[in-house]
């Protein structure tokens, strides 16, 4: 099943997971205290703006990911103290569903000390949820917050574990943890 790209947010880990038909020539790099995805050398040249993106980022006792640009205003929001909830619905109806030729929804999540929760603006809904277990929300199929198993107890195991899901066209993959000086993070690109 192709569920395009995806976030899973837990208690205290989460991921995001680049999956990709039409451009698949991607990667993650950390850069600046960022994950950021972003063309392979050998990628053909685009003028697409959603294939480059920080897909990570943390900011004091927070770490946000998305399949968007999105993710930079949820974050710059959470250090100015909004609350998760309110800095992801602020940012993704500001920023709304991908404007391309599949109305991509944006989705995101937010691990914080208060909580952990994963959102979703699609051409039709816009939805943010707190979560206390492990959920999935997906662009594509799995477009609502969904409960979902997911072991991993550490950022590499995070990215790891969603790179490795039954799903198809697997890219690269983030992994967020929190530890007892902050978060830490890992990446998973297919052509390692």
């Amino acid at each position: 099943m192709y569920i395009g790209r995806f976030v899973v947010v837990g208690p205290d880990v989460a991921a995001y997971r680049v999956s990709s038909r039409s451009f698949p020539n991607r990667r993650i790099d950390e850069r600046e205290g960022a994950l950021t995805v972003g063309p392979t050398a050998d990628a053909p040249e685009t003028d697409n703006p959603y294939i480059a993106y920080n897909c990570a980022r943390t900011v004091g006792d927070a770490a946000v990911l998305g399949n968007g640009s999105h993710v930079d205003p949820i974050t710059e929001k959470v250090g100015l103290g909004y609350p998760a909830r309110d800095a992801l619905a602020t940012a993704l109806l500001s920023l709304d569903y991908e404007k391309d030729d599949y109305d991509t929804p944006r989705v995101a999540g937010v691990l914080t000390a208060e909580g952990a929760y994963v959102g979703i603006v699609r051409k039709d809904a816009l939805l943010v949820e707190e979560v206390t277990e492990p959920t999935l929300v997906a662009t594509y199929e799995k477009n609502s917050p969904e409960a979902f198993d997911f072991a991993a107890g550490d950022a590499a195991a995070a990215a790891r574990e969603a790179y490795d899901l039954d799903f198809e066209h697997a890219v690269c993959a983030a992994g967020v943890a929190r530890t007892d000086d902050g978060f830490e993070t890992a990446v998973v690109n297919g052509d390692e």
